[in-house]
């Protein structure tokens, strides 16, 4: 593993989207610290928008390097749904209205997309990543948060639920997007 030598503030108050990036930015020498705050988002249709409003938001209170992120899970045959709105879906309907509204759907194609955004003082940045995959007929597995129970990823026959926080960022939408920021971010100090 890289000596940790540059570092990087996560404004989040989701300990498990922290966990995940920390475990992938190690990899890359990028110390990853929480600042545990619950970013403010606005409502949209776009990830890219809601993710620079918290950003920008954020930015406001703490003027130091810091990511955000935003995710949602798209499924095929809801024409998206729940997309930017999963966190308040899950609230909501939970894993079981998503599986109640799938009973009878024999497409199962989803995606989970995720949008990175990085600000400083004298830049600001977005990277995004989609996983491709199926929703599961039942939830499966423990791990994870959100909709990974009912998540399974091409490429693998279990959900991100099953699997550990290694193989998950082996797969995940939020590893891809964070991958791609690293790769930046060891080029632009």
């Amino acid at each position: 593993m890289p000596v940790l030598s540059k570092s990087v503030y996560f404004a989040t108050s989701n300990k498990h989207k922290f966990n995940e990036a920390r475990d992938v930015l190690k990899n890359y020498g990028i110390e990853l610290r929480m600042i545990n705050r619950k970013v403010e988002e606005i409502q949209s249709e776009n990830l890219e928008k809601i993710a620079l409003h918290a950003l920008k938001k954020a930015l406001i209170s703490d003027k130091l390097p810091m990511i955000v992120e935003d995710a949602g899970l798209f499924i095929n045959a809801l024409n998206g749904f729940p997309g930017p709105y999963s966190s308040y879906v899950h609230k909501t309907l939970g894993i079981d209205g998503i599986i109640k509204l799938m009973r009878r759907k024999d497409d199962r194609d989803a995606e989970f997309r995720s949008v990175v955004a990085f600000g400083s003082s004298s830049v600001v940045k977005t990277y995004q990543g989609v996983a491709k995959g199926k929703i599961a007929r039942k939830p499966r597995g423990k791990s994870g948060f959100g909709f990974d129970p009912i998540f399974i990823p091409k490429g693998s026959k279990k959900t991100f639920a099953e699997m550990s926080l290694e193989d998950k960022n082996k797969y995940s939408h939020r590893a891809i997007a964070l991958r791609k920021f690293a790769r930046w971010f060891l080029k632009n100090p």
